[in-house]
């Protein structure tokens, strides 16, 4: 995806769905948050994402002591 088209779905409020897996004190909890479209293809990492894009840091706070795995999942 290009950044252009990628801007454009941002703008647009397209959003994506990421899973994330937490393990705490031995149990697994699966959790989604939306984020924007756009911001995906920005990071080659979701954990980069996750850690460093401010659209999701001002909507969402994850616990990264207990991620065990993220995977955006497919609409």
């Amino acid at each position: 995806m290009s950044r252009s088209a990628s801007g454009e779905k941002a703008q647009s409020g397209e959003m994506v769905t990421i899973r994330l897996l937490f393990v705490d004190e031995g149990s697994y909890r699966p959790e989604d948050i939306q984020v924007p479209a756009g911001v995906v293809s920005r990071y080659e990492r979701l954990i980069d994402l996750l850690q460093e894009e401010p659209s999701v840091l001002q909507r969402t706070f994850v616990d990264l002591d207990r991620l065990c795995a993220a995977h955006v999942l497919e609409e």
